[in-house]
């Protein structure tokens, strides 16, 4: 690869994770993984040119690290799968960093299992109480503490005081009546929960992309 192919990489594999942390800080986690994953096809670019040029060594990806914390607890089992293709189609990534990507791999999709059950008990246990996840799924108990979290911090549960514990429920039911909005042009529009997870195209200007949901539409309930 050529020096300036290598700076094209290098520039672009920023450009996205500086737009994936951004949509992060404001709270569109799946949006910030898909931006991280978009930044994939430069990861190989971007390595050659740092370490060439600027002498670095890498531990991890950011790009990487972004979608191993976020698949498991969006229950994304194809961004992981996508993971483990890139790092099989280009294992100098591997090779290139201190930290094992397909250990970190392997655990993140233990926890999407161990997290799929958590979302399956609470939701055939509405108002489970937080203290006793341990008795009901066993594993660890610090762990399930810090999943409920973070689906109360980025807006999927809800965690109400109950007797010295919490009492859990889930914010996010599928088939929910919410009210969404276009990120390209601010068009509001009505549909259920689990349309507005994937991009869908606007119908007033026809761009295609994550539409950010406000709320339950409280005169449909």
């Amino acid at each position: 690869m050529k020096k300036t192919e290598m700076e094209e990489h290098h520039t672009a594999y920023h450009e996205l994770v500086a737009q994936a942390r951004s949509a992060e800080r404001i709270g569109l986690y799946r949006k910030a993984m898909q931006l991280a994953l978009s930044s994939w096809e430069h990861v190989d670019g971007m390595m050659q040119y740092e370490r060439k040029y600027e002498n670095a060594e890498f531990e991890t990806i950011p790009a990487i690290e972004m979608v191993l914390r976020y698949a498991p607890l969006l229950l994304d089992f194809e961004s992981l799968d996508a993971l483990e293709r890139l790092l099989k189609d280009c294992r100098r990534i591997e090779r290139n960093t201190s930290g094992s990507l397909a250990d970190r791999l392997t655990i993140a999709r233990a926890h999407m299992w161990d997290n799929h059950r958590l979302w399956d008990h609470l939701e055939r246990n509405p108002g489970a109480k937080q203290s006793e996840l341990r008795k009901n799924l066993a594993g660890d108990q610090e762990y399930w503490r810090s999943v409920v979290e973070d689906w109360h911090r980025m807006g999927l549960l809800r965690r109400s005081p109950d007797g010295g514990s919490y009492a859990l429920t889930l914010a996010t039911q599928m088939g929910d009546l919410v009210m969404a909005k276009c990120p390209a042009c601010g068009h509001t529009t009505e549909g259920t929960k689990a349309v507005f997870l994937d991009e869908v195209p606007c119908p007033t200007c026809t761009a295609t992309g994550l539409f950010v949901i406000l709320g339950t539409d409280k005169n449909k309930e």
